[in-house]
C-alpha cells in the first residue's frame, strides 16, 4: 500500500493584485518538486465553509499564470472573516466559524494552509493560527502598507499604472489649461501616491501621513501660472484630508450592514472643487480606482511573487506555522504574523523620497 501524499492548502483573500498568480504558480510548482498536492480554496477563507470549495492544483495547469492579473482562485474582501473594520480596530472570528475551518482542513488532511493577503486578511490568519490551525502568510498589498515587509508584490505594478495615467492626464491638461487632480489607492498609507507622483511628474502630492491646507495647494496653483506653466498636475491618496478635516468615505456599504473596512473615496472631487473655486482655474478629478489592482503584473512583481511563493512551501516543509514571508535586507524571511500585523506602514514625512520631492519643488500642501 502506498502513502497519501503530503496536502497544502492555498487560498488568496482581501484585495485582488497583480501578482498572485505568480505566488500560486510559484507554491504549486514547489510542491510537485517535493511530491505534495496542493488544494487552492475558491474564494478566500469562505472556501473553507460548507458548502466547501476548493480545485486540486497541479502543475501543468497552472504554466503560463503567472504573467495574469487577479487570482484564479477568486478572493473576497468581505464575510465572516472581516477582522478589519477601521484603522487599528480589531474584531473576533466567531468560535463557531473557527471550528468550521478546523473540520475542513482535518477533513481534507490539510498540513499546511498557505494564505496570501494583507493586513486585514493576515489578522484573519493570525486568529486561525491562535486556534491551531497549521497556517504561513505570504503578504499581498498594492498598499506597501505591512511593516514586517520593505516590499510586496503588486506595489509596483500600481505605481506604474499611475505613471503611466499622469503621463497621458498631462496632455490633456496642457492642452486645456487645466487642474487635474488625480486619485489613487492606499487607504492610510501614502506609497502609491508618493512613488506615482513622483515617478509621473506630479507638481502637488497629498498624502494621509500629511494633513494639507486648501490654501497652500492654490498658493501652488497661482505661483506655477505665474510662472508660465500651463497645467497642474496633483496626485492625492484616497486616505488624504485636509488639517482638521475628515477622512472623505463612500459609506453605502455601511447603510447596506455589511461588515468589513470602510470604503475611502471622494476627496480628489473635493480637492478639485476647492481649487477651481479659490483660483479660477478649470480643475478636473480622475479616479483610477481598480484600474490600479488589474491588469498583468510587471516583471519586479513576477519575481517577487515566485519568491514568496517558494519561501512560504518552505515555511510549510519546516512547519514554521504562524510566520508570513517578508522581504527585507535583499534577501527573502519571515517573521511572525503577528508581528507582520501589529502596525501599519505609513510614510515618513521626512523619508528621503519626500525630501528630495521638495528639493526640486514638488508641494505637499503644508
Amino acid at each position: 500500500m502506498g502513502t497519501e501524499a503530503f496536502r497544502v492548502g492555498i487560498l488568496t483573500s482581501g484585495g485582488d493584485c497583480p501578482g498572485l498568480n505568480a505566488v500560486i504558480r510559484a507554491v504549486v510548482a514547489a510542491s510537485c518538486q517535493r511530491g505534495w498536492e496542493v488544494y487552492g480554496f475558491i474564494d478566500g477563507f469562505e472556501g473553507l465553509l460548507s458548502p466547501v470549495r476548493y480545485r486540486i492544483l497541479e502543475e501543468p495547469a497552472t504554466a503560463g499564470i503567472a504573467s495574469l492579473g487577479g487570482t484564479i482562485l477568486g478572493t473576497t474582501n468581505r464575510g465572516r472573516f472581516a477582522t478589519r473594520v477601521g484603522l487599528g480596530e480589531i474584531q473576533r472570528i466567531p468560535k463557531t466559524v473557527l471550528d468550521e475551518v478546523w473540520e475542513t482542513v482535518e477533513g481534507l488532511q490539510i498540513g499546511g494552509l498557505i494564505c496570501i493577503g494583507g493586513d486585514g486578511s493576515l489578522t484573519a490568519a493570525q486568529q486561525l493560527f491562535e486556534a491551531g490551525l497549521p497556517i504561513v502568510g505570504v503578504p499581498k498589498t498594492i498598499d506597501n502598507d505591512i511593516s514586517a515587509t520593505s516590499i510586496s508584490f503588486g506595489f509596483y505594478s500600481a505605481v506604474e499604472f499611475v505613471t503611466q495615467a499622469l503621463d497621458r492626464l498631462r496632455s490633456t491638461a496642457i492642452s486645456h489649461r487645466r487642474v487635474m487632480v488625480v486619485e489613487v489607492m492606499g487607504r492610510y498609507s501614502g506609497w502609491i501616491a508618493l512613488f506615482g507622483g513622483l515617478a509621473g511628474g506630479a507638481d502637488v502630492i497629498l498624502l494621509p501621513e500629511i494633513p494639507f491646507h486648501y490654501e497652500k495647494i492654490a498658493h501652488e496653483v497661482r505661483k506655477r501660472v505665474a510662472e508660465g506653466a500651463l497645467q497642474t498636475m496633483i496626485v492625492v491618496a484616497e486616505g488624504a484630508r485636509p488639517a482638521h478635516g475628515q477622512l472623505v468615505t463612500q459609506d453605502e456599504d455601511t447603510e447596506k450592514g455589511l461588515i468589513g473596512e470602510i470604503r475611502l473615496g471622494g476627496i480628489g472631487r473635493h480637492v478639485a472643487s476647492m481649487i477651481e473655486r479659490m483660483t479660477s482655474r478649470e480643475s478636473r478629478e480622475v479616479v483610477l480606482g481598480h484600474l490600479q489592482r488589474g491588469g498583468p503584473p510587471t516583471a519586479l512583481d513576477r519575481n517577487l511573487g515566485m519568491l514568496f511563493g517558494v519561501a512560504a512551501v518552505r515555511l510549510v516543509e519546516e512547519k514554521r506555522f504562524g510566520e508570513m514571508v517578508a522581504f527585507g535586507n535583499e534577501r527573502v524571511g519571515s517573521v511572525s504574523i503577528q508581528e507582520a500585523v501589529r502596525q501599519t506602514k505609513t510614510v515618513p514625512p521626512d523619508c528621503e523620497e519626500i525630501v528630495a520631492a521638495r528639493a526640486v519643488g514638488i508641494a505637499f500642501g503644508n
